[in-house]
Order: C-alpha cells, then sequence, then structure tokens
C-alpha cells in the first residue's frame, strides 16, 4: 500500500480479467520447457492459465541442502526437449544437485582409458591413439629406411645421366603434391587392386609412407651433400672403399641432417587427415586395435569427427584431443 494505488488497482483488475477469461495452454515438446525453482524443490510446467500451474515434481520441496522457503525463480529452456538429448528431469536433477555442490570437476581418466562412444561422457582417446601408434610405426619402418637409402643412392652412387635427372625431378614435384591425392592412390592401389582391407594401420601407413618419401629424400640427400668433400678424399686416401668412405665417414656426419628430414616427414604425417580419410579410417571404432591389421582411427581423425558433432558436450572432449596430438608429436620428436 505504501506505492501508487491506481498502478495497483489496474494491475489487480487485469489479473482479474485474465482469471475469468484465459483458457488453459498445453505445454508440447515443440515449445521451451519451464522450470519453477522454489524452496529447493523443482517442478515443470505442463499446463497453465491466468490462476495458477500444473506440471510433475522432479526435486521435493524443501528436500536438498539449499533449501530457501522465500527463494523461487522460474527457469526457462529455450531448446525443445525434442531437439535435445537431455530431458528436463536430468536438468532439473542436475541443478539441484549442483546447488548443493554435489557436482565437482574431476579428472577424466575415460579419455584414455576408452575407445570412442557416441556419448561424450563415455567417449575416450584410446583407440585412436594406438591406432595412430600402428599407422607411424608402419610409416616410420617403410619411409625412414627406403627414404635414406634412395638418398645415399642418389646423392653418392647413382651416375649423372638423364634417368638420375628424371628420377630427381620426380622427386621434387612429388614433394608438392596435395596429401589427398595420395589418399586417392592408396584407394586406388591398396584396397580396389590389391584388395587389402579398409580402415587399417597397415593401409594407412603405407600412404603415409608414400606422402612421407619424398620429404625423407630431400632432407638426406641435403644432408650428405653438406658434408665437407675432404671427409670422402681422406677416407679414399687411406684405402677405404667407396661403400666404406660412405657408410663408416659420411653417413655419421650426415645422420642429424638425416634425422632432422625424418621427424619432419613424420611430424607431417601425424598430422594428416585427407588422406586417411579416403581410405576409410573415418570409421566408428569402438574396440582398441592390437596390431596393424585390426579395424582402427587415428588421433587427426577423431578431432575431425569430434569437431564436428553438433551436441556442445564434444567440444572441451576436441580440445583435450588436441592436446594428446600435441604431447604425441613432442613425445615423437623428443625420441
Amino acid at each position: 500500500l505504501k506505492g501508487d494505488r491506481a498502478l495497483f488497482a489496474e494491475e489487480a483488475a487485469r489479473l482479474m480479467a485474465l482469471s475469468t477469461s484465459a483458457a488453459d495452454v498445453e505445454m508440447d515438446a515443440s515449445l521451451p520447457s519451464f522450470l519453477v525453482e522454489i524452496g529447493g524443490g523443482t517442478m515443470r510446467i505442463d499446463r497453465f492459465n491466468a490462476r495458477g500451474a500444473v506440471g510433475p515434481i522432479y526435486v521435493g520441496f524443501g528436500e536438498t541442502a539449499s533449501a530457501a522457503p522465500n527463494d523461487w525463480r522460474i527457469v526457462e529452456i529455450v531448446s525443445p526437449t525434442g531437439d535435445r538429448m537431455f530431458t528436463d528431469a536430468q536438468i532439473a536433477w542436475v541443478r539441484a544437485l549442483d546447488a548443493d555442490g554435489a557436482i565437482q570437476s574431476r579428472w577424466n581418466t575415460e579419455l584414455f582409458t576408452s575407445a570412442d562412444s557416441n556419448e561424450p561422457e563415455l567417449a575416450g582417446a584410446l583407440a585412436a591413439m594406438i591406432g595412430s601408434f600402428w599407422t607411424m610405426l608402419v610409416t616410420m619402418v617403410l619411409a625412414v629406411p627406403i627414404g635414406v637409402m634412395a638418398a645415399i643412392y642418389l646423392e653418392e652412387f647413382a651416375p649423372r645421366n638423364r634417368l638420375t635427372q628424371i628420377i630427381e625431378i620426380n622427386i621434387n614435384n612429388l614433394a608438392a603434391v596435395p596429401s589427398i591425392v595420395f589418399g586417392l592412390l592408396g584407394a586406388a592401389v591398396f584396397i580396389n587392386f590389391f584388395g587389402m582391407a579398409r580402415s587399417i594401420p597397415l593401409v594407412g601407413g603405407m600412404v603415409l609412407a608414400l606422402m612421407t618419401l619424398p620429404t625423407v629424400i630431400i632432407a638426406s640427400r641435403a644432408a650428405l651433400k653438406a658434408v665437407p668433400p675432404s671427409i670422402r678424399e681422406a677416407a679414399l686416401g687411406v684405402g677405404a672403399s667407396k661403400m666404406q668412405s660412405v657408410f663408416h665417414h659420411v653417413l655419421p656426419l650426415a645422420a642429424p641432417g638425416i634425422l632432422t628430414g625424418s621427424i619432419i616427414g613424420m611430424a607431417q604425417a601425424l598430422g594428416e587427415t585427407a588422406p586417411l580419410l579416403l581410405i576409410g579410417m573415418v570409421a566408428f571404432v569402438a574396440d582398441v586395435p592390437e596390431g596393424p591389421m585390426d579395424s582402427s582411427t587415428v588421433l587427426p581423425v577423431l578431432i575431425f569427427q569430434w569437431a564436428t558433432r553438433a551436441f556442445r558436450a564434444w567440444e572441451p572432449m576436441t580440445a583435450a584431443a588436441i592436446l594428446i596430438l600435441l604431447v604425441f608429436m613432442v613425445m615423437m620428436n623428443a625420441f
């Protein structure tokens, strides 16, 4: 009564008019949801009119530790129930637990012990981590020895003729080819022609090895060329053969540059996604691969899949998978 009496009277008249003429409004799955939190309890509005509201009680009034009889609010959930994965009851329970301090942040161990899942709370990156390990192992076993041996032959033993020039030009051109072209090559040759299984680390490693070979060869040749000619001449002068001078003297001095080139090629292969998508490593894998012949995925593909999912809970999962990939690459470079 301390306020404007005319304003109070006008408002009272409006409410009385609504109470005698307004019809019931039914809330369906296409409309936003409204939760009423009062006295520590929560109910949902299913039907309302000017005189009141009716709906189920999700949290009993006065049951929570944060219960305050005079504290009430209406919470609007904008997304209709048909457009989200969580029900109104689950949201009410989570809000009540959060108000009581029963929800805590902790280290997500499932991220390192579980395979992929359709539920972000249960999903993990273990299968992709093991798949990346097998794929990188196959890539390293194939690309590094073949690339280094090819560089040694081209730089130290190959005759300088037109065939050698054609090979060198092709190697330089292959280093600039987009990675997706190697994926097309792997799908056409390894899967369609040789009939190898899709989505296995062996095929993925072979495709990435083809992509990495030009980088390893070019870097290894540059490292061999950087060794002073006097080293070769001194080795030959004391009676060493050409083979001995290369493998006993030149190659150890060029090893740091060769390792650098190999690491650059492997790091590039570790982050590739496009060629692996074309050979089927985008498949949903719920089991941890036990070898290079088991179906698997890799970390870049897993990040791509999680980043394209619409549910918001996948955003922190994607960030965590990116951090795992960075740690994986740092460990590989340190090794």
